[in-house]
């Protein structure tokens, strides 16, 4: 009984750090909270290290950690930066160019992280839309709920359809013929939503290229950066393993003469590979000493069992403590419902549709949020909740009512 509360206060301060983003008085962030809550798991004797390390999937930080790696190579060769340049300056319709940005953020967030997309186009969209003379907003809003959207259709998208392809052991190809229509119609629905709702906005203006000249593009470096990619895509849809793909990938990458290792390690999100630890060694602890079970018969009257309860429950996690905690917590109830597979799928595609409902529903809402402040442009709550509310209720529906339909 007492293991059970100490692990029940350890679940609640870990989690209440990473809906609120620090613990009050203290300097701990959301990586932070996850590594004191898995130490003070075994530090109370709920787990003991052995059991705790057996928690941790390896397989999901070995992929989370090669795709960083095969990221950070075609950002130093300036692949993204040179792809939204070169659709800025051949796009001239100013609604032909929020479609472009939706689907394109979209189709790079499906084989990248949807983090990294938001990163690298944010202040090259801001500077393009400045040199037409338009406001940069619809542009930014174009960038985040497009990328979220896109994101669902793989594992590869975000980092927790990454944890979800690893346990649930979903096939890359299986995966994505079941998300991929979700991410193509929701993509679909943004633009035309975005384009309704800015249509005064979107006259045509001067043409130009963004205000700054384009970096040096590292042409070999981006070469050898596509080919892996391409040869891990390929790999990811012949049904071999995702992590080890990843992994191959990565030391192919790593194997160079003109980069220096560190350049690439100091892109690697760290917090990232730590969150995740902490938070396997947290939930580890809640799963032996049975919280997980009841928590489960807690949710199973609102429905948890059907996918449409799933993703009601999903979402609401999701917006309070984040996706990836939320994902982790919800994993270990899914093995013990009806139908498995349909609701690993449900979990993914409601955890990352959830993400554009308010400013900050997700990571990669936060970067584009961060980066055009730092450029000089708000991008205000609500007039993002114009956009993001009506896309998220309608994807979630639509995305819904595929899985029941698929099932």
């Amino acid at each position: 009984m007492l293991l059970t509360v100490v692990a029940g206060a350890i679940l609640v301060f870990t989690y209440l750090v990473l809906a609120v983003g620090r613990a009050p008085y203290l300097r701990i962030d959301r990586p932070g909270a996850a590594v004191v809550g898995a130490t003070l798991m075994i530090a109370t004797g709920v787990l003991s290290l052995d059991e705790a390390a057996r928690y941790v999937d390896v397989r999901t930080l070995v992929l989370l950690f090669g795709m960083m790696v095969l990221i950070a190579h075609l950002r130093m060769a300036r692949f993204f930066d040179a792809t939204v340049r070169w659709i800025g300056v051949r796009v001239y319709e100013p609604a032909l160019l929020l479609v472009a940005v939706v689907f394109v953020s979209g189709a790079l967030s499906a084989l990248f992280v949807n983090d990294t997309i938001c990163l690298v186009f944010t202040p090259v969209l801001i500077e393009l839309a400045r040199a037409r003379g338009h406001r940069p907003l619809p542009y930014l809003l174009a960038l985040a709920t497009g990328a979220n959207i896109g994101s669902v259709a793989t594992i590869t998208g975000n980092p927790q359809n990454m944890l979800i392809g690893s346990l649930s052991q979903i096939s890359y190809g299986a995966f994505l013929s079941a998300l991929g229509p979700v991410a193509l119609f929701g993509l679909t629905l943004d633009a035309a939503l975005l384009i309704l709702l800015f249509r005064r906005e979107l006259v045509p203006g001067p043409v130009a290229a963004a205000g700054r000249p384009p970096r040096t593009i590292h042409r070999a470096m981006m070469i050898k950066g596509l080919v892996v990619t391409a040869l891990v895509l390929a790999g990811f849809l012949m049904g071999k393993d995702p992590a080890v793909v990843a992994a191959v990938g990565a030391a192919a990458l790593l194997i160079t003469r003109r980069v220096n290792p560190q350049k690439i390690y100091r892109q690697i999100d760290w917090d990232l590979l730590v969150l995740f630890v902490g938070l396997f060694v947290v939930i580890g602890g809640v799963e032996q000493i049975g919280l997980a079970s009841r928590l489960f018969e807690l949710l199973a009257p609102i429905g948890l069992h059907t996918i449409a309860g799933l993703t009601v429950v999903t979402a609401i996690v999701s917006n309070v403590i984040s996706n990836v905690p939320a994902v982790l917590l919800l994993a270990h109830l899914v093995p013990q419902l009806p139908d498995p597979s349909s609701s690993w799928l449900t979990l993914a595609m409601a955890s990352t549709l959830a993400g554009n409902l308010t400013l900050v529903g997700s990571i990669a809402n936060l970067i584009v949020l961060e980066g055009a402040r730092r450029h000089g442009v708000e991008i205000g709550f609500w007039e993002y909740c114009k956009v993001g509310i009506p896309v998220t209720l309608t994807t979630l529906v639509a995305g819904t009512v595929w899985l029941v339909l698929r099932s």
